[in-house]
């Protein structure tokens, strides 16, 4: 990797659209596909996916907690799958949700953002929850790697409404001191919820990429999507999960359905 994580990012996004594909295989869909859950079947079921999305989504985010789970075989599910994204060119956003202090932040960043890691990816989701100056030696690593974070910041579950906006601006100016300087986007990305209603936070001055979880199953649209980011909509990047993936015989007609109205709405045009 030579061009930096904002860079490739921009360049997914101009070409494929704006949308994130989840890769979750929990056991109720593993069921739903008719698979085993286990190893095999968490195998089969991620090969589907990267198949089908890896050529049609800007990005893809796999879950590393249904992964973890199976232990070593797990494990060796997901980094087969890393390699085969990586091989069809597609930028992997691992979601870990990471964060600790000193050398725990900075093993955690060896193992997903270092080059040479098994399981290296483009970018991962960070935890602010010890403080944002708590994950300098992740963003460090992302710069020296080309990569990127994604900082939680309004996330789209319920319980998070009384807690995230109380950090969620200081989350931001943090994200957006790391950026400045950096074109198209900066390392640090913010996650935001597209169900969370409203905002009033900095994002003009973020410079960083917004993924927005929330599309789909959990009920946000991409009309929800153009409304809640209007001023920063070229730096949103919608994610969806479940609403693709239920039925593997729709697998491709609905990520292409939610790419193109995504696209309709915060770009104009595919």
């Amino acid at each position: 990797m030579n061009d930096s994580f904002g860079t490739r990012l921009r360049a997914r996004l101009d070409k494929f659209g704006p949308l994130c594909v989840g890769i979750d295989p929990s056991p109720a869909l593993l069921h739903a596909w008719g698979l085993d859950d286990s190893p095999a079947g968490l195998e089969r079921f991620s090969r589907t996916v990267v198949d089908v999305v890896s050529d049609l989504a800007a990005v893809v985010k796999p879950q590393s907690a249904f992964y973890e789970r199976w232990g070593s075989r797990g494990i060796a599910v997901l980094e087969n799958m890393i390699n085969d994204l990586r091989e069809a060119g597609t930028l992997i956003l691992l979601d870990v949700k990471r964060g600790d202090i000193g050398s725990t932040m900075a093993a955690y960043a060896e193992a997903y953002l270092d080059r040479g890691s098994p399981v290296a990816v483009d970018a991962i989701t960070l935890s602010p929850y010890l403080g944002f100056g708590s994950l300098e030696g992740a963003i460090t690593s992302a710069l020296a790697n080309d990569a990127g974070v994604f900082v939680l910041a309004r996330t789209s579950n319920p319980e998070a409404s009384r807690l995230q906006p109380l950090v969620a601006d200081q989350v931001i100016t943090g994200a957006a001191a790391a950026n400045a300087g950096h074109a198209p986007f900066g390392p640090v990305g913010v996650v935001i919820g597209a169900t969370v209603g409203s905002l009033e936070l900095p994002l003009t001055d973020l410079n960083g990429p917004i993924l927005a979880p929330g599309l789909g199953a959990q009920g946000a649209s991409p009309a929800d999507l153009a409304r809640l980011f209007a001023p920063v909509r070229h730096a949103v990047l919608p994610s969806v999960s479940r609403a693709v993936l239920a039925d593997p015989k729709r697998l491709r007609a609905r990520t292409l359905r939610y790419r193109d109205e995504c696209a309709t709405h915060l770009t104009g045009a595919l």
